[in-house]
């Protein structure tokens, strides 16, 4: 694709990548990615806000020189992570007038993943701005957004704000704006949950400083620009200040059926006391969506059988993701089974220590349930339903 005139003198010149399946070796990307990268001409200086991954370079260098850029005074780095960074060596040796901007936590951690030589750097304070001669760029400072060395940048003429990562999304599409809003919501949700869901204190404040500027125009590094910015404005603030849902999350592992035989009664039984249930079999589920359902929800059971005393691995790699994400849970409980005995359940709550939740009694089968694990399920169920209402989530 060729670069995009947004405004008068402002062009979209990152790439789209259309193939990307995985994200960090670990990020599934069902609908690809791109990596924004923004270029402001102003009556002085001419600007580049973030590059794209080193994988893309080529696109961004062909698109500066298709629009004629024969230098740049800054290239704005809101942030250090290689999918926005990682051009920026080869942007400076194409434009060697080109100064990197950024905060001063930036300029170290850019001298280390990427070598830049320090002379090349400019750093700046929080609410320090620059003229560009007829436009201003204001710097914000919006750490942990979600590395500690995160910026965003608003143009006050046009009332655009740059954040990076901040309200990104991972999607591929050729529309310059959120369109399909169903989609971007689905897209910016999974964002939201797999990468800024663990330092949703940290969002909060940030969605709270962002309040004091008039926004006409978000521009994310990620996914489509937000041309009507209150959509994705109260998606975060749900996300981030919402009181958890009705909902259990009870993601799973059976090997022979048993635990699966459970986890089908509890569902039941869940959905019976108007308990909303989102079942994942951990076997094939895509972890994004396992992630996105921990956003609402109140309550994780964990469904496992035992395997070498423990639990079965995938359900232990669950474990440790819910830790990682630290969403808002309020209860967590394991059901499963075993053959000879185990300690399935001490190591799966060793796991989560980040997770501030009241552990519910957990329900072991020994081999195929019975009727005393069936009643046991049924009481884990009404304890389940008991505390959403006392808490306020049903």
């Amino acid at each position: 694709m060729k670069p995009r005139e947004i405004k008068p003198e402002i062009y979209s010149v990152g790439a789209i990548d259309w193939d990307r399946r995985l994200f960090d070796s670990l990020i599934p990307l069902p609908d690809g990615t791109s990596y924004n990268s923004y270029l402001i001409k102003g009556s002085e200086k001419t600007i580049l806000i973030d590059t794209v991954d080193p994988s893309m370079q080529d696109v961004l260098l062909n698109h500066l020189s298709e629009l004629g850029v024969k230098s740049i005074d800054y290239v704005i780095a809101n942030h250090a992570e290689q999918d926005h960074s990682g051009a920026i060596p080869q942007v400076l040796e194409k434009y060697p007038e080109a100064k990197v901007v950024c905060t001063p936590k930036c300029k170290g951690m850019l001298i280390d993943l990427l070598m830049i030589p320090e002379e090349r750097f400019i750093t700046v304070n929080d609410r320090e701005a620059i003229s560009l001669g007829d436009r201003t760029l204001e710097f914000v400072y919006a750490p942990w957004v979600h590395w500690p060395e995160t910026m965003l940048t608003y143009l006050r003429e046009d009332k655009m704000l740059f954040p990076c990562d901040f309200f990104g999304s991972h999607l591929a599409t050729t529309d310059m704006y959120a369109r399909d809003e169903g989609q971007v919501y689905e897209a910016a949700k999974r964002y939201y949950a797999e990468i800024m869901m663990p330092f949703r204190t940290s969002i909060q404040k940030n969605l709270e400083k962002v309040k004091g500027y008039a926004i006409d125009i978000i521009a994310p590094s990620h996914g489509p620009m937000y041309d009507k910015p209150e959509f994705i404005l109260k998606a975060y603030h749900s996300w981030a200040f919402d009181e958890p849902k009705n909902i259990v999350v009870l993601p799973y592992v059976s090997m022979h059926g048993s635990t699966r035989k459970m986890v089908e009664y509890l569902v039941g039984a869940l959905a019976e006391r108007g308990v909303t249930v989102k079942q994942f079999d951990l076997a094939v589920t895509d972890i994004g969506k396992l992630a996105m359902a921990l956003v609402d929800a109140a309550t994780v059971v964990i469904g496992t059988p035992t395997v070498l005393v423990g639990p079965h691995p995938n359900v232990a790699y669950a474990a440790i993701l819910a830790n990682a994400l630290r969403p808002n849970l309020k209860f967590i409980s394991i059901i499963g089974s075993y053959s000879w005995g185990g300690k399935a359940v001490e190591q799966l709550a060793a796991m989560v220590p980040n997770l501030k939740v009241e552990i519910l009694e957990p329900v072991l089968s020994k081999g195929f349930p019975k009727e005393a694990d069936f009643k046991a399920l049924d009481n884990l169920a009404d304890t389940i339903a008991e505390k959403h209402k006392e808490s306020g989530f049903a």
